[in-house]
Formats: structure tokens, C-alpha cells, sequence
């Protein structure tokens, strides 16, 4: 009776083990990211997407558990995501954009926190269009966005 009382904690215990190594393993991101430099200065026109609707070009750059990285590249309509935190690092352009309800100033170098549900969006550009990287926690799904008037 002792010898199944053991070997029964010994492959529960493995089974837990199994369980949690499962449950908390760490983000696969390392193995999906290639190492690399990329030269946003010469991510214009072709090199991004054809443009939509409003004209924004973009281009996903990294994606990995829990977010995304983007080029963004000209002026998108107010909007908002319910689920997805953005963060958007203005590179290129000098303009306004709407956070919330207000107008703030941005320019190169300036860093936009966006909380889930913050209306933005709909850029007022001094010469070309704003050009931004695009981090969102958790990746946007294709229908977290809505338009605002």
C-alpha cells in the first residue's frame, strides 16, 4: 500500500507540475521575434500599405503574446478601441490630434498614451502627414474599433 501511495503523489505531483509549466509557461515572444534594425525614416508609400479609406498607410512590423508594433502613416478618423491600450510614438509631422475631448499638440519625439476606450484620432498635420509607431496591449481585433463623428 505504501509503494501505490507513492508512486500515485509522485505522478500527481508530476501532473501538477506538467499543469502548471502549461499554465504559466513564459511568452513564446523570443522564439517569433527576429532580431533586426528598422529604418523607419524609409518606410513611405510602397514600402507601407495602400492607403484606405482616410489615406492612413500602415505596416505591422512585430507581433507577439500580448501586443503589436506598427508603423502608422497619415490621418485616421476620431475612434476608439474598447479592448486595446495604444501607445503611439510620433516620428515625423507637427499637428494636432483629438485625445478624449481634447486637441493636444504633438510633435516628433512626443509619446501618446491611449487607454482602451479613449476616443482619438482625427490629426490636423502642418505640412505632411503624421507618422507614428503604434503599440497595442492587448493586438486590436479587427472589429475593436469604432468610429466616432
Amino acid at each position: 500500500m505504501n509503494k501505490l501511495t507513492t508512486t500515485l503523489s509522485i505522478a500527481a505531483a508530476f501532473a501538477a507540475g506538467c499543469a502548471v509549466t502549461h499554465v504559466l509557461r513564459p511568452a513564446i515572444a523570443a522564439e517569433t521575434i527576429t532580431a533586426q534594425v528598422i529604418h523607419t525614416g524609409e518606410l513611405e508609400g510602397d514600402a507601407l500599405s495602400a492607403p484606405n479609406a482616410s489615406g492612413m498607410r500602415n505596416k505591422l512590423l512585430v507581433s507577439v503574446d500580448g501586443a503589436t508594433l506598427a508603423i502608422q502613416d497619415g490621418n485616421t478618423p476620431k475612434h476608439l478601441h474598447a479592448n486595446a491600450n495604444e501607445i503611439q510614438y510620433v516620428l515625423d509631422g507637427t499637428g494636432t490630434i483629438w485625445l478624449g475631448d481634447t486637441e493636444v499638440p504633438v510633435k516628433p519625439g512626443d509619446l501618446v498614451i491611449i487607454p482602451k476606450g479613449t476616443p482619438h484620432g482625427g490629426t490636423k498635420v502642418s505640412g505632411r502627414t503624421l507618422k507614428t509607431i503604434a503599440i497595442k496591449t492587448p493586438p486590436q481585433a479587427p472589429d475593436d474599433i469604432k468610429m466616432l463623428d
